[in-house]
């Protein structure tokens, strides 16, 4: 991706995620410019730096791609428009003034926008801990709050502990792997895809994944090499306590989310995600608007294929902003072509 010290361009994409790359596209074909902003020193958002080889089944036309390679075909497909990045920092200030937005990072860097697409996902993100004594011991050595790579986990044996998808389906993913998995929740109910719910259980069926529910984290044993045994313990009045050798406990209980600078901006905002009109993805502050997990309205479905939809509108509603004199006449993509890839 190209780099350089351009000061102005048309809008600021506020992350680099699957969202704010495809937002990149759909200003592309707006023939608009722009500049995108990232705390991460890689693009691809949580599904780089959490999750790159987790398979994702919700893309339209792609029945199954790891989030590296969806990445990997989003950055393809932006190539022709040249966007700039600023990878490595994070988008401080906002200023408004009579040429649209001064936007200024971390690092210095400011550039100059007639708009501002706020695609940050989670906002700034870490993993929920559970509340278990001298875990920070093991992170690291036995104990991971997400998985980049399966190869590591290769014939070792498992704890997978939550109810969400991203325990489901690497209970999955690493069932073909692992010698052994056990799956703690303390519900009944997981909180996953009822399809790969559904395909969990077969494989505890055959034996190779063992669901503990309902059960809950107890203790950790190790020493200075690592990991070496979870004790979980029966969600119930029995309050059964069962140990269980392993070489790895993966928590997954979600992320906790912190908007950081973003927070000071004057946007309406709750439960850490800024409200918008659904039809434009514009905020309450003009000229700003909000996509993907950030971007809050009624009945929202949290998708990327609903992000990417959002990306949609945010970029026809961005146009009237940088070009308010100009009349937006859509034409489809098969109409409009895409400019040739310079060497």
């Amino acid at each position: 991706m190209k780099k350089n010290t351009q000061k102005a361009t048309d809008v600021v994409i506020i992350g680099a995620g699957p969202v704010g790359l495809f937002t990149v596209f759909q200003l592309g074909m707006l023939k608009l410019t722009c500049q995108v902003f990232d705390t991460l020193h890689d693009i691809g958002g949580q599904c780089t730096a959490l999750y790159p080889e987790k398979p994702i089944y919700d893309i339209p036309a792609l029945p199954e791609v790891n989030a590296i390679d969806l990445i990997t075909q989003l950055q393809k497909q932006i190539a022709p428009f040249k966007p700039i990045f600023h990878l490595g920092q994070q988008v401080n200030e906002v200023t408004k003034n009579k040429n649209g937005w001064l936007i200024t990072s971390s690092r210095g860097a400011q550039v100059q926008a007639k708009a501002i697409i706020i695609a940050a996902g989670a906002g700034a993100f870490g993993p929920n801990k559970p509340a278990l004594k001298n875990i920070e011991d093991y992170e690291g050595k036995g104990v991971y709050y997400s998985v980049t790579k399966r190869e590591p986990f290769k014939g070792k044996r498992l704890v997978i502990a939550g109810g969400g998808d991203s325990a489901v389906d690497w209970a999955i993913s690493l069932a073909d792997l692992a010698e052994k998995i056990y799956v703690v929740h303390r519900r009944e109910r997981f909180r996953a895809i009822p399809e790969n719910v559904a395909q969990m259980k077969s494989l505890a069926e055959a034996g190779k994944v063992e669901l503990l529910i309902p059960y809950q984290l107890e203790s950790l044993e190790g020493d200075a090499s690592g990991l070496k045994a979870v004790n979980v313990i029966s969600f119930d009045q029995e309050k059964q306590v069962k140990r269980i050798e392993a070489d790895a406990l993966l928590s997954f209980f979600g992320l906790s989310a912190r908007l950081g600078p973003i927070a000071q901006w004057g946007l309406s905002i709750e439960n850490a995600q800024i409200n918008v009109e659904p039809t434009t993805c514009a905020t309450n502050v003009e000229g700003i608007f909000a996509v993907g997990d950030i971007a809050h309205y009624p009945n929202k479905l949290k998708l990327i294929l609903t992000g990417f939809a959002e990306a949609a509108h945010a970029a026809h509603a961005a146009y009237t902003v940088v070009h308010p004199d100009k009349a937006l006449h859509f034409q489809h993509s098969t109409s409009l072509g895409l400019p040739p890839i310079e060497a």
